[in-house]
């Protein structure tokens, strides 16, 4: 293990091509220096676990980039690639492909807004959740130390069930964050690597010595009983994916979960979220702890396939009411992904805790821990407020909650600093690259 300075970006391809034979590229904002990376080390003649060279290959766009990172699965090639946003959107029809015909792929996705009502270069879950009912796995990190170690759990996990993952984080506030994290190097890796399972995908490889039909069309006799077949393979996946977790755990010393609890044992409201706002909840929570109030957090890391016997667990039985945290909006459904989900894995459970469900963070809009602060105040309510915004004043459908007081969420003996001029050029303003 050794210690690097990078930022989220280059921890996720570090990653991945140790992991890569074969990746497809087509650059677009935030994710482009995952690719940039990649074909750099290449050009170097880096080495992956396999002891190659990873074949580059740029396309003529992201949708170009998917089909080739299809056809190079079906031919025996680990493949990756790295998107975002509109990006990601021209990638789905070749991703319900890769999921139907069980290929092992990683996508590394800085999650961006989606062009609606204007573009905006900045990050959100937009896209990521627009993919979510491929069958792609979907894992996502919360800073950039994550992103390595969530990146290497989602490369090991694809390899081992041939399950197609999406590993994603927040695009700008983790891809563009530097940190120095601590990184494992190829020995490491092949270490939890299945080569059996390797073996076996690459002799499923399409080969004219092994002649065999695929990309068929299925009438109705067929097309449903062919489509439930694939149940096998996601029915335990989420153990799976926990059981790859504790192998990476028993290397690098840091623990991985599928659901990360922190917080007060006998919390009694706890918020729910994914990706880089994670960081925000949790130290208000640290700040909230030290005033007796019984507060935590949930982050899910598993997102698809949902954890719900994982998350349930995590629940303390003192839980009273729980704000899920979505960084999307789905406009005209009940409420937005994660929030629907969590109120699934209730659906179940006698006595269950209210959930209600908030939006946050949108264009990487800031959040606080002011605003955190507010979720707290309004779970503590008799009646806490649902389908609620935070970081905005809703001044046309008055769903903002009220900014909570305003807390000092750093930790004692922070050394903080001030920095000028970083993305200040007026063309560059999402550059909110942060040095720790």
């Amino acid at each position: 293990m050794k210690k690097i300075t990078v930022d989220g970006n280059t921890a996720a391809a570090y990653v991945s091509y140790a992991f890569t034979e074969v990746a497809t590229i087509y650059p677009i904002t935030p994710s482009s220096n995952m690719a940039e990376s990649v074909d750099e080390w290449a050009a170097q003649g880096r080495k992956n676990i396999f002891g190659q060279v990873v074949k580059v290959v740029e396309m003529q766009s992201e949708a170009g980039a998917a089909g080739a990172f299809h056809g190079s699965l079906q031919a025996g090639a680990l493949t990756s690639t790295y998107t975002a946003s509109q990006g990601l959107l021209l990638m789905i029809p070749n991703m319900y492909k890769v999921a139907g015909e069980l290929l092992p792929g990683v996508f590394h996705v800085s999650a961006r807004a989606l062009a609606a009502q204007a573009l905006s270069i900045f990050g959100d879950h937009q896209d990521v959740m627009a993919t979510r009912q491929t069958g792609w796995g979907m894992i996502a990190s919360n800073s950039v130390q994550e992103t390595h170690d969530y990146a290497l759990v989602s490369h090991i996990v694809s390899i081992k069930t041939r399950v197609p993952f999406v590993h994603f984080f927040d695009g700008f506030r983790t891809s563009h964050e530097i940190q120095k994290i601590e990184v494992l190097e190829n020995e490491d890796y092949i270490k939890l690597v299945d080569m059996k399972k390797v073996q076996e995908f690459r002799d499923r490889a399409l080969s004219c010595n092994k002649p065999v039909t695929r990309g068929s069309a299925q009438t109705p006799d067929v097309y449903f009983q062919a489509f439930e077949a694939r149940n096998p393979y996601y029915d335990n996946l989420a153990d799976t994916v926990q059981k790859s977790m504790d192998e990476v755990s028993k290397l690098t010393g840091r623990k991985l979960s599928t659901v990360e609890y922190y917080g007060a044992p006998d919390a009694e409201r706890v918020i729910v979220a994914m990706g880089s706002g994670v960081k925000v909840v949790q130290a208000t929570v640290d700040a909230l702890l030290q005033k007796g109030e019984k507060v935590a957090s949930i982050a899910i890391h598993l997102y698809r396939p949902f954890p719900t016997k994982h998350f349930l667990k995590a629940i303390p039985k003192t839980v009273k009411s729980i704000a899920v945290l979505d960084r999307c909006k789905e406009l005209g459904a009940a409420g937005e992904p994660l929030y629907l989900d969590v109120c699934e894995a209730f659906s179940t459970v006698k006595k269950a805790p209210i959930v209600v469900g908030g939006r946050y963070g949108l264009s990487s809009k800031n959040t606080t821990p002011a605003h955190i602060v507010s979720v707290f105040n309004n779970l503590a309510q008799s009646e806490p407020k649902n389908d609620f915004t935070i970081g905005i004043i809703d001044d046309v459908t008055f769903k903002s909650l009220p900014v909570g007081e305003p807390i000092d969420a750093v930790p004692a003996g922070t050394i903080e600093c001030k920095f000028y001029g970083l993305g200040a050029d007026g063309t560059v303003g999402a550059n909110k690259n942060s040095i720790s």
